[in-house]
């Protein structure tokens, strides 16, 4: 993914992670990316600033885009670094739920395929088809619980990059917390440590403990390593941090977190004890609504620490929230007579349902149509209420979705839950089926509507075609010889991963608008322009391949961000011979950007003058 086909996002100046559904660009610049082109982009759900982070919402294959973003900066000898936490300050809220995210979102989802193992192997023993006492069972469970059980020494290795500490001595803490030998000593009274009494606790699937205490190894490690002598430092290093760090932990780290977290989790089982039905109600509604703004990452760590005593109340609401969500999206799916709204309700419901992944319905369906979204929150409340009331929770951390429901299981009033989290489902999905899908007026609608009044003065009229027909015709920005897509010399726009696009070999240095419309994006280099078309064409024309290098030389700007311009309009000069003398291709490529909601793109061939048709849009 790069920037009007300039350097990667963030290359060189920003950390790039991603949790399931997107992509986390950690900017020290948030001018030099451009949202409106990166939401151009094809597969782009969504962009979001949240946490102090430029977030790219993609789906299911975020982990493929992540990894093509990072190719891509190491193919332009940019080292990609790793999340520290150093870029800005933000708010104390922020800073912890970036931190958490960052922490935890590498092991999400071993984390959550092991939840579902668990939940299955759970399931399979309550209706009796597997005894506890079998030797397939004390495997299987192993298998599943391990990644909990050892949570911390987990946890360790992304808290050591983020807090710049050893991540091998980092490990060696966490194993500390975990030794069997001190796990079976929890909550012995009576116990000291060097003469300090110790209250020593099981941190077996805990979270806190081990990320403040790798927090603190970080600056006991600088230090000794500034004063240390370099004969003897590498190995006297972690042993003073051992030595150290670990009674520490246990005497003041360990059990003060713990207890923190714990008094959390109380004040949280105390307000379903004391009023199931509206605590209930308020993660049921609001869970999503944390998802979209990031905060519900603040929640998680509230669940792991009820899941390590065997049971997380907090998750039990959630079940309903994101399947009304997910029944909202469905509902628009089947009543929406919008294609390209169709082509994305379809599988970003059914991911919804079955894994639990909502930010594709959320972010593309139903916050951009409000009611859906609106009415999501009422059947998500509604759930929450029986959810509250049944005393629902998970036994496993697992998405919640359909194929989650045995982690559900031992919810006391089981029935109860389901009920809630039918009605949910059912009033999400009524209400948006007769009242919250609301399409955009298409061609078709035109003939009911009565005609325009004539103007009295007639104007001329730009050489595009009004938003009610069925061909657009976009224009050349260049004068010169059209080369088909596939023959451009750039793998991105020769893919068509950009949209339908055709180069020109230009004849001379004019670069004039293809369409009527509002510049959306100029780049201070000159060699790229996003135009929003009147017309509802959105092109990008990029003059030259890889001529971002240039920074500008040989290119002269005619227009900015936020003009509007007219068909054939001059938008640069530019100096061929320059891009040549640099050693750069001068093929201009104008791209369609919205390909995806077109019925068909097709380009011109042979020569072409400046401002005749190049491509041949059908809506």
């Amino acid at each position: 993914m790069t920037n009007n086909h300039g350097r990667p996002i963030g290359a060189g100046d920003s950390t790039v992670t991603n949790t399931p559904t997107r992509l986390r660009l950690d900017l020290k610049d948030d001018a030099r990316a451009d949202e409106a082109a990166v939401k151009a982009l094809p597969g782009v759900i969504a962009v979001v600033k949240a946490g102090g982070q430029f977030q790219v919402v993609i789906g299911n294959d975020v982990p493929l885009v992540h990894a093509e973003v990072v190719s891509a900066m190491e193919k332009g000898g940019v080292q990609p670094t790793e999340d520290t936490g150093e870029k800005r300050k933000r708010s104390p809220l922020d800073a912890f739920i970036e931190l958490v995210s960052a922490i935890i979102h590498p092991i999400l989802w071993p984390l959550a395929g092991a939840g579902l193992f668990k939940a299955f192997l759970q399931m399979f023993v309550t209706f009796g088809w597997l005894s506890t006492e079998t030797t397939e069972y004390v495997v299987l469970n192993a298998a599943s619980d391990s990644l909990l059980y050892f949570l911390p020494v987990l946890l360790a290795i992304p808290a050591a990059k983020r807090f710049k500490a050893n991540q091998y001595t980092a490990v060696a803490i966490a194993g500390a917390l975990v030794y069997p030998s001190l796990v079976n000593l929890a909550n012995t009274d009576g116990l000291t440590l060097f003469g300090i009494p110790l209250l020593l606790m099981n941190y077996t699937s805990s979270l806190i403990p081990i990320i403040v205490a790798v927090w603190l190894q970080g600056y006991l490690e600088r230090f000794l390593n500034k004063y240390l002598p370099s004969a003897i430092r590498n190995f006297t290093t972690p042993l003073l941090v051992l030595l150290i760090m670990v009674p520490v932990v246990l005497l003041s780290v360990g059990p003060i977190t713990m207890i923190i977290a714990g008094g959390i989790g109380d004040g949280v089982t105390w307000l379903f004890a004391a009023a199931p039905w509206a605590a209930g109600a308020i993660m049921g509604g609001l869970w999503q609504v944390f998802v979209i703004f990031g905060l519900h990452w603040g929640l998680v760590p509230i669940m792991l620490e009820q899941l390590a005593d065997g049971f997380s109340i907090l998750a039990g609401p959630v079940l309903g929230a994101v399947l009304a969500q997910s029944a909202a999206t469905l509902a628009v799916f089947l009543r929406t007579r919008d294609a390209a709204m169709k082509e994305l309700a379809g599988p970003a419901a059914l991911s919804a349902f079955l894994a639990g992944i909502t930010e594709p319905a959320m972010y593309g369906v139903n916050l951009p149509r409000r009611l859906p979204l609106y009415f999501g929150i009422v059947g998500g409340a509604i759930g929450g209420i029986f959810a509250g009331i049944a005393g629902a929770g998970t036994t496993a951390f697992v998405f919640p979705s359909l194929i989650g429901i045995p982690a559900y299981l031992s919810t006391p009033s089981l029935p109860l839950l389901f009920i809630g989290v039918g009605i949910a489902v059912a009033v999400s999905f009524l209400l948006t089926f007769f009242w919250g899908v609301r399409d955009p007026k298409t061609p078709d609608s035109a003939e009911t509507q009565p005609a325009p009044e004539e103007p009295e003065v007639a104007e001329p009229v730009p050489p595009i075609v009004a938003e009610d027909v069925t061909e657009v015709m976009v224009g050349a920005p260049v004068a010169g010889h059209l080369v088909p897509m596939a023959e451009i010399a750039d793998a991105v726009f020769a893919s068509g991963a950009m949209g339908t696009a055709v180069g020109i070999v230009p004849s001379n240095g004019t670069i004039v608008a293809p369409v009527a419309g509002k510049v959306v994006a100029a780049m201070p280099s000159g060699h790229a322009y996003g135009i929003k078309g009147a017309n509802g064409v959105e092109v990008l024309v990029h003059i030259g391949i890889d001529t971002v290098n240039m920074k500008g030389e040989g290119f002269t700007p005619m227009v900015a961000k936020g003009d509007v311009v007219e068909a054939g309009q001059v938008l640069a000069e530019v100096d061929l011979d320059a891009i040549r003398a640099a050693g750069y291709d001068t093929t201009t490529i104008i791209v369609v950007t919205n390909t995806p909601k077109q019925k068909s793109v097709e380009a011109a061939t042979g020569d072409v003058a400046a401002n005749e048709p190049a491509l041949l849009v059908r809506r």
